[in-house]
């Protein structure tokens, strides 16, 4: 049963998947929020995609960045961390970008892994609905926790959630931090700052 958090709560992933974890998907997905009526599609809210990017931060003990997988970076250096491409609209249920990690090739000296989502042509938060970050178990496909992004508003960047690790167990935590920038250049200091 997938658990679904509040902002700064967490969870044990072992737990909740019941099993040690070899790998899992970091998952994101919205929907264009529209205006209704002719005057909403006449004043902007006319259903337009929305290009939102999910990214991967990978962060050593010190706060340092070992790598980042992004649109433009579809896989870490050492294959450990891809993404599944940049979903230029929103459209269709369920993820429109993931992150699939093999928990068992990361190098050691990765212990903290941020997802974040900005909008790459600065179309701001308030465009979007129903936005989530989610974990799933790679091997069962079962989802293990959720964080519904509720917070809307005129940001074009969101830090969702990190993944962490302490003593060979994982744990994600709901970071729920709002800011600006289009790329995930724009949002490392910011992800580093929250972990």
């Amino acid at each position: 049963m997938s658990v679904s958090l509040q902002k700064n709560a967490s969870v044990s992933l072992q737990k909740a998947a019941g099993t040690p974890l070899t790998a899992i998907t970091l998952g994101v997905g919205w929907d264009v929020a529209q205006a209704g009526g002719f005057l909403g599609k006449m004043f902007g809210g006319g259903g337009d995609a929305i290009d939102l990017d999910a990214s991967c931060i990978a962060f050593d003990a010190r706060k340092g960045i070992v790598d980042k997988v992004w649109f433009r970076n579809l896989t870490s250096r050492d294959g450990s961390i891809r993404h599944s491409g940049d979903n230029l609209t929103g459209e269709g249920d369920g993820d429109d970008e993931s992150i699939a990690i093999d928990l068992q090739k990361l190098p050691a000296n990765v212990e903290t892994l941020v997802l974040t989502v900005n909008s790459f042509r600065g179309q701001t938060f308030d465009k979007i609905k129903n936005a989530f970050g989610r974990v799933v178990d790679g091997r069962s496909g079962k989802e293990l926790a959720r964080f519904d992004i509720s917070d809307s508003g005129p940001h074009t960047g969101f830090v969702i959630a990190s993944v962490s690790r302490a003593g060979g167990e994982w744990t994600f935590k709901a970071l729920g931090e709002r800011t600006t920038g289009r790329t995930v250049e724009d949002l490392a200091a910011k992800a580093a700052g929250l972990i």
